[in-house]
């Protein structure tokens, strides 16, 4: 909450607090047409709309990452291994680059991204089954690969935008919570608190699964249906996330792990305090995005590769020392 406030507080342009406060209070009791036009632009429609959505895009991937290191057993996956967010990043850049036509009118950008992102889930799953079986090596190597192949796709389809088409979509691509409105938070909303429930049922299983397959049958966890359960969920979530605020990396693999560090293996803590911190995380980045260079804007994906990077780099020399291996 406190980072809400904050969000919501500063932005690329100084606001008096009292003001600032003054146009939510009245947002909230209903005497919104009483506010200043232009603060309440500011505030209500642009500020307020962008820390929520920030908060919730880090809350989507720091589940969806627990979800798909649970699926994979190994604290290094995050939600792009199963090229998710490639697809949903030529599933975007299809739109501008297909004009008016019906298709594209149909879906629009975030609708062309969440399409094909479940579309490349769906194949992601499909290819990497053998005999009835899904494969953790199959599964990592088959994202790995479509992402690839997206990403191709996607620079392609680049080269057929015109500068400023290319412009906002390089934006967009980078991961940006810039231009949130107040119906772009429904729908993910509405999605990571069903899957959050669903996963928080499956704490348990969730333990026992980390365990390795055989002791999670031991004790009755139903491990095919439990993990096509985590891959829906965690595709769900990325690709929710990824049509709304575009490429943001490493959240899904940094904070869980973080929050490892701090509250242990359990999921029954993991979930919960992962949702937080994301929230918390992706609220504070996306306030560096807007102040590091007032008055431009950052895409806040610059500031999550730059944390995420070193330390992926940090973990895996960590767990060469340790002696740990990819699940």
């Amino acid at each position: 909450m406190a980072a809400l406030v904050v969000g919501i507080s500063i932005g690329s342009v100084n606001l008096p607090l009292g003001q600032v406060w003054g146009v939510v209070g009245a947002h909230l009791t209903g005497r919104g047409g009483q506010a200043d036009p232009l603060f309440s632009q500011v505030v209500w429609e642009i500020r307020t709309p962008r820390a929520l959505l920030a908060a919730l895009a880090g809350a989507g991937l720091s589940v969806a990452g627990v979800a798909l290191q649970a699926l994979v057993r190994n604290p290094l996956a995050d939600p792009y291994v199963l090229g998710v967010s490639s697809a949903a990043s030529l599933g975007a850049v299809l739109v501008p680059a297909l004009g008016s036509t019906a298709l594209a009118g149909a879906f629009g950008v975030t609708g062309a991204a969440f399409a094909a992102a479940i579309l490349s889930a769906l194949l992601v799953y499909l290819l990497s089954q053998r005999s009835g079986r899904l494969l953790d090596s199959w599964l990592v190597l088959t994202g790995v690969a479509v992402g690839y192949l997206c990403a191709a796709a996607t620079t392609f389809v680049q080269l057929q935008l015109n500068p400023t088409e290319l412009q906002g979509m390089m934006f967009w691509l980078m991961g940006s919570v810039a231009g949130a409105s107040w119906s772009d938070l429904g729908v993910p909303a509405l999605l990571i608190v069903s899957c959050m429930a669903w996963l928080a049922l499956q704490a348990r299983a969730l333990n026992a699964l980390m365990a390795g397959e055989e002791a999670a049958i031991a004790i009755g966890v139903p491990v095919a249906a439990l993990r096509i359960g985590l891959l829906v969920a965690g595709s769900l979530l990325t690709a929710t996330v990824v049509s709304v605020v575009g490429g943001i990396g490493f959240i899904g693999l940094m904070i869980p792990h973080m929050v490892r560090f701090v509250v242990g293996a359990d999921h029954r803590r993991v979930l919960p305090v992962s949702l937080l911190a994301g929230a918390l995380f992706l609220v504070l980045v996306d306030l560096a995005a807007r102040v590091a260079d007032r008055p431009n804007e950052l895409p806040v994906g610059i500031f999550t590769t730059g944390l995420g990077v070193p330390f992926f780099l940090w973990l895996l020399r960590r767990r060469a020392k340790g002696g740990g291996h990819a699940a």
